[in-house]
């Protein structure tokens, strides 16, 4: 935590967009039935999330049926609206790098976050960020598209800033997962991540409701708060990033990558 600078106090819940999250039922990984992805949006709802974007994994060892998404959305949307809930359901995919060339223009719209064409989340591959993503990248540029970089706690190590950077210089947007700002073997790297200002938006990459990460994002802004770089930009982070995002609008981050130092201290 930045010492010259006491944490921000959060007076409201300024999160409205989980752009992460395997909340529709029996697909992938995620929610395992409908009452499961019920809980999952109660979840979000006590945290301030007013949406969530649906984003099932897009890869070789998930077989997600892609020209269903928009059905399974909209039938999640009724169900909620049966339950009271209030939080809703917005389409997207969490893809690969690897089969991002293997997609159709309009698989590509389907599984954009928000449903509105231009922003993808992006895994990267196991292992280091290496030459898979960048081209990956590119060829969604190409595309007229623009990615948001999926997993930056899973490749922390001395040279992820760099490469992040790197990525961003050519458009890409950064997005952590809420709960590796609060886990004790990942806070410490996440951290040194945002104060080199190569986080941008957040998302829960919450699974169910009965075990693993929750639909919270709230402990990973307070952190957020902490960090000079960050603190005076949650509402961007939180708030008018992510529904820039869902609308596929153009998007510029108020703050460049700025420390060079290692992501692992």
């Amino acid at each position: 935590m930045d010492q010259q600078r006491p944490a921000r106090r959060l007076t409201r819940r300024p999160l409205a967009v989980d752009l992460h999250c395997h909340i529709l039922p029996a697909l992938d990984d995620g929610a395992a039935d409908l009452a499961d992805a019920v809980a999952m949006a109660r979840q979000a709802e006590d945290d301030g999330i007013a949406l969530i974007c649906a984003t099932p994994h897009i890869r070789d060892d998930h077989l997600v049926p892609i020209r269903e998404l928009a059905g399974r959305v909209a039938e999640l949307n009724e169900r909620l609206d049966g339950a009271g809930a209030t939080t809703r359901v917005l389409p997207g995919g969490e893809v690969s790098a690897d089969v991002v060339g293997r997609l159709s223009d309009d698989e590509l719209t389907a599984v954009s976050l928000g449903g509105a064409g231009r922003w993808i989340l992006l895994e990267p591959s196991p292992g280091p960020i290496d030459d898979r993503l960048i081209a990956a990248h590119e060829a969604l540029i190409a595309r007229g598209r623009g990615a948001v970089i999926a997993h930056p706690e899973r490749h922390l190590g001395p040279d992820l800033i760099d490469r992040l950077s790197a990525l961003i210089a050519r458009g890409a947007l950064v997005q952590a997962t809420a709960d590796s700002f609060t886990a004790i073997e990942s806070r410490s790297g996440m951290l040194s991540l945002a104060r080199a200002g190569v986080v941008h938006v957040l998302g829960t990459d919450a699974h169910s409701a009965r075990h693993g990460r929750p639909v919270t994002a709230s402990g990973a802004l307070a952190a957020l708060a902490s960090v000079s770089l960050t603190a005076d930009h949650l509402e961007w982070i939180a708030r008018t990033a992510p529904w820039a995002i869902v609308h596929g609008r153009p998007l510029t981050p108020p703050f460049p990558p700025g420390s060079r130092s290692s992501a692992g201290r």
